[in-house]
């Protein structure tokens, strides 16, 4: 992060606070190589939180700069006007990434609001906060296609989609992951945009040991797949998601839409197109949506991988 690469990421900043915007939003993409020298950083809006997020290790002396540069940004009248009340700034490439007060302090748990529905964050005690920003129009579009359908959410993590299809009018939505704190915090999510949870199913299991269960609770008008690129002991990407893709047509009702998606930067949108017509032949590529324009990237292969599919046959 030399001085010119810490002048461009205060000039994003400023701008992008003046004014800051109404709900969250990313104010700063480094990871999409658009900007020499600021590859490994990023910063969000997070409603009167602004997070800023190192993945790799700059160095004492950058490090030093960048939280000066930090700073300096508090004291201006675009600040001002935002504000905001903290300024975070999370280690990624630490042990636990730990995250620091540059000014305030760490709230742990924090509101934040996009397409005008709410939802928890977790601040300062894991490596993610609670919501993938960059599928906001991943969210928008199951909102758009969620009403009378039920839903499955396969790796919910905290439940977005989930959140976005019952404020869409879905009749009924299933969501399933492995890790029962992140599924706690989805039913927070959904509590907190007060929804009926009667029409919510949270199943805290492994995916691969409980096709039974998912399926005797079908079928599906929608499916929403988002699974991290690995989990130690239960996904790979390369090994596991076909397996998924071959149980589609048990799933899903005639007519009905998949949402897969891919958040890895070496796995191109192909992976998916010829990974279903190879395993799930009835289910048809129809598009694949648009990133937010706050995540640019050099590659757009190279960004998140949201593509949907209908069930043809």
């Amino acid at each position: 992060m030399h001085a010119d690469a810490l002048a461009t990421l205060q000039q994003h900043l400023l701008r992008g606070l003046d004014p800051a915007p109404d709900e969250t939003r990313r104010l700063f993409h480094g990871r999409g190589r658009c900007y020499p020298g600021l590859e490994q950083l990023t910063v969000d809006w997070l409603q009167g939180v602004v997070l800023a997020a190192l993945f790799r290790d700059p160095g004492e002396a950058e490090l030093a700069a960048l939280k000066q540069m930090l700073m300096e940004l508090t004291a201006t009248p675009t600040w001002q006007e935002s504000q905001a009340q903290r300024l975070l700034l999370q280690h990624r490439y630490l042990p636990d990434a730990p995250t620091e007060a540059l000014l305030g302090d760490v709230p742990g748990e924090w509101t934040i609001s996009e397409n005008g529905l709410n939802y928890w964050l977790d601040l300062g005690r894991k490596q993610n906060n609670g919501l993938f920003l960059d599928m906001r129009y991943g969210r928008r579009w199951v909102q758009e296609h969620a009403c009378g359908k039920r839903v499955l959410n396969l790796f919910a993590y905290t439940c977005g989609f989930s959140v976005v299809a019952l404020a869409g009018g879905a009749e009924q939505v299933v969501n399933l992951d492995m890790a029962s704190a992140a599924l706690t915090r989805g039913r927070e999510n959904h509590r907190l945009n007060q929804h009926d949870l009667g029409r919510v199913s949270f199943l805290g299991h492994e995916l691969f040991k409980s096709w039974g269960k998912v399926t005797k609770l079908g079928p599906y008008d929608l499916i929403v797949i988002d699974p991290p690129s690995f989990q130690k002991g239960s996904f790979a990407l390369s090994r596991d998601y076909r397996k998924i893709l071959r149980r589609l047509p048990e799933l899903l009702t005639a007519g009905g839409s998949v949402l897969a998606c891919v958040n890895d930067p070496d796995v191109g949108p192909d992976f998916l197109v010829e990974g279903m017509a190879a395993e799930a032949p009835q289910l048809r590529f129809e598009r694949r949506l648009e990133n937010p324009p706050e995540f640019p990237d050099v590659n757009p292969d190279s960004g998140l991988k949201a593509l949907v599919f209908v069930r043809v046959d």
